[in-house]
Parts: C-alpha cells; structure tokens; sequence
C-alpha cells in the first residue's frame, strides 16, 4: 500500500504540472491571483463576521429598547403586580412576555411555542439573549423589573429575518466584490507581468537575430531596469566567450588546413606521379616511403595544434636539435627545385619537442622558399638566452607598409601576386613560439630579401 501511495505521488505532480501555466507570465499571474484569493477569503470572512455580530447587537439594541418601554407600563409599587394600560398597547403587547415572581402575567396572542422559549428565558433570571427557530429566526431578550414586594420580568421577541437578509446580501454583495477584484487582479497582473518582461522578449529577439548574422551588438548597450541589465551584462560577457571560443575554432580550422597542405600536395604529387607510368618496385617502396611520411607529418601537425589549442604545449616538455630538424623539414616540405636551402651552425638544442620546433620553422622556411629567388638560408646558433634560428631567402622582402601587419590573421601583402596563402602561417609561428616561451620576429632593416628571427628556450 505504501510503495502504491509513493507511485502515486508523481504522478499527481507531473499531472497538476502539466495542468499549471507553461508560461512565467502565466504562473506569476496565476500566484499573484492566489495570493489574492486568499487574502479577500480572510478579509470577507471577517467583515461579514464583523457586519453578522453588528447586525445582532441592534437587533437586541431594539429588544432592550422596547423591553425597558414596557417595564414603564409594570407597576410594582403597591402589593400586587399591575399592567398599566396605554394609547399604545397594541404596539408595546406584540411579541412581549410579562412575568411576575416566575409566574405569566401577560403573553402576546397565539405565541404558541414560543411561549416555552420565553418562559425558559425568564425562569434563568437577568438580563439575557437568546435566538430561537420557531417558524423563523427569532430574537429574545429578558429584561428584570424590581418591584418592592414582588419581582417582575419582561421578555421581548423580534424577527430576525430582516437582519439575516441584510447579512446576506452583505455577503452576496462581498462575494461578488471579491470576483470583480480578482478578474481585475488578474488581467492587471498579466498586463503587467507582460509589459516587465517586453525588454526580456526584445533581447530574446535580439540574441537570435545576433547569432544568426555574427553581431557586434550588445545588450548592455540599450538602457534597461537594473535586473534586466545585470543580465544583459551576463549574457554580454556570454557572447564574448561564446564569439571568442568561435574566433578559435575558426583559427584551428584555418591553421589545420594551412599545415596540412602542403603534406596533402606532396601525397598528391607522388600518387599522380606513381599513376603516370610503370613504376619499379624500388620506386613504388620510394613512393609508399613518401606517402608514409606526409602522412605521419600530418598526423604530427595535427597532434601539434590540437595539444597547443587544448593548452597542452607547454606540459608536455621536450628538447630537439635543431640542425636535424631543419634538415628533416627542408626534405618533407614540397619545395621548388630552382631553390637551394643551406642549413648550417653548431649543434644547438632546443627546449621544446621537435613537433613543435617544426610547426615554428615550417611557416618561415615556406614562406621563404615561395619568395625567393635562388636561395634560403636557415642559419642556428646559441644567444645569452637560448638559442636563435634565423630564415633568411634573396627575393624582394616585406613590403615596409605593411610590416606592422605581418603577424596578424589571414593579412597578406598582395593577394594577387600569384603566390597561394592565406596569411596563416607567420601568426602560427608567432603563436606556438609564445606558448613555448619564445618568440618569431621580423627584421625590416635586412636588404636585400627578408630575415625572420626565431627565438626558443635552451634545451
């Protein structure tokens, strides 16, 4: 029974959740009209409490009243209890009891059973009240007259049904009252409700139109109540970091497709070659042998970036040397046969892994052996603070305009001087070399040609 009861429990949530309002308008209007609700139940409640006891002590105001009327008309001053007559007896007799010593004197006519009423309430002495139901809702008030030998007591009835009509169309009145409010209490809560939350609408509005064409806009920028700008100020630091997070993805995914070609352009190479003519077996190993090292080299660039847009370069320490290195890159990048690429200096050992020695030389030496006329030297030697490794080619340099933006994405001098490039590589270099506590530089007073000055830690 009680693993039933505990099943049942959800259920009833879920239904009465599926029953409530989905909207925050919805609910809030829907709170505020109970709290409502509950607020003029206690207030009608009370009032009508209030207005039922008013109601009740005039009616025994009235009794009292005329019960004190009719003790003028008792004469108790000589030794038996005497009814003094009036103009008004038909009047002051209607629904009045008149009891000497206990004893009925008087009673109006066809009191019936409400005489027993009354001679109860004389039989308790005092000045008393009660409220009878005899063919209606009746009213009794006993008032004692004191006499010199004998004691009287006069008993006065009223009809309540004029009182408890008045009480209830009171409560009629209050009831309806109370709906009126609530109606009103409602509508205005959700236009309010519905004109506090406008701004929200705008800025949903807003944020959709945003993502959808990449804007600058802000929503701290248009004026809003103080919780709306405090959220617009989230929202703003939320954009930032969401627009950040995509400047990133795209520089990955450029610097990838950057790194990656010219491996890619060798395979292709070798296969179109391969495909050309019959090949020996000596050749075919040769070309396999090729294949088999672009790809590790773009499985090495791969692994490279990533760990460097993941933050992992500088945790994952490593030395190379250098010379080695060079020479291994001059043989995998597809360079132009007019070319010759002399590396030369001592044998010098940097601090960081070979990947990412490669991924900082690589851009440079590219760079260089697409601009140059007949030569590219790669020259490595020590400094006071690591070590240095200089690219210098013969061709016409760097334009001095544009120098200050060398290092800056997807900038190049003249897109249109019939060289590939996407004004990736040197923002690259730039880039691994600082996340490994280095630095790449250019030197525009170098003439001619250009000198690209790569500085690493000490292995």
């Amino acid at each position: 029974m009680s693993g039933t009861r505990h099943r049942l429990r959800p259920a009833v949530a879920a239904s009465l959740h599926r029953l409530g309002p989905r909207t925050l308008r919805g609910r809030l209007s829907l709170v505020a009209l109970t709290t409502a609700a509950l607020l003029m139940l206690v207030l009608t409640v009370a009032f009508n409490a209030v207005a039922q006891h008013r109601l009740q002590h005039q009616a025994d105001d009235e009794l009292r009243t005329r019960a004190a009327a009719v003790a003028t008309t008792v004469d108790t001053s000589g030794p038996t209890v005497r009814v003094l007559e009036t103009s008004h007896d038909e009047l002051l007799d209607a629904n009045v009891w008149i009891y000497v010593d206990g004893r009925l004197l008087e009673e109006p006519p066809a009191a019936g059973p409400l005489t027993h009423v009354a001679d109860a309430l004389a039989g308790r002495g005092g000045r008393r009240c009660v409220t009878a139901d005899v063919h209606g809702p009746l009213r009794l008030c006993s008032q004692p007259v004191s006499g010199q030998k004998s004691d009287a007591t006069v008993v006065t009835a009223l009809d309540l049904s004029p009182y408890r009509s008045s009480a209830d169309t009171l409560l009629l009145g209050s009831l309806t009252l109370d709906a009126v409010m609530l109606a009103c209490t409602y509508a205005l809560t959700r236009l309010a409700v519905g004109r506090a939350l406008r701004p929200v609408r705008t800025m949903t509005d807003q944020a959709a139109q945003w993502s959808a064409v990449a804007s600058d806009e802000r929503f701290g920028s248009v004026r809003h109540p103080a919780e709306l700008a405090r959220l617009g100020t989230s929202l703003d630091a939320i954009l930032d970091r969401i627009r950040t997070l995509l400047r990133h993805e795209r520089q990955l995914t450029g610097e990838l497709s950057h790194e990656l070609r010219t491996p890619l352009s060798r395979i292709i190479a070798e296969l179109d070659w391969w495909q050309t003519s019959p090949r020996t077996d000596d050749q075919t190993r040769a070309t396999h042998q090729v294949i088999a090292d672009a790809a590790e080299s773009m499985r090495t660039i791969c692994d490279t970036l990533l760990d460097d847009a993941r933050g992992g370069a500088l945790t994952a320490p490593g030395t190379a040397e250098i010379l080695p290195t060079l020479h291994r890159l001059a043989e995998v990048l597809y360079l132009p046969g007019h070319l010759t690429v002399i590396t030369e200096g001592p044998c010098v050992v940097a601090g960081v892994p070979p990947a990412l020695l490669e991924r900082i030389v690589s851009p440079l030496l590219t760079n260089a052996s697409r601009y140059a006329r007949s030569s590219v030297a790669v020259r490595a030697h020590r400094t006071p603070d690591g070590v240095r490794v200089d690219v210098i080619d013969d061709g016409p340099g760097v334009p001095h305009p544009f120098a200050g933006q060398l290092f800056e994405p997807g900038q190049r001098a003249d897109p249109g001087d019939g060289h590939g490039g996407a004004g990736l590589g040197l923002p690259l270099a730039r880039r691994l070399a600082r996340s490994a506590g280095g630095e790449v530089t250019y030197d525009p007073g170098h003439t001619p040609g250009a000198r690209f000055t790569v500085s690493l830690p000490a292995g």
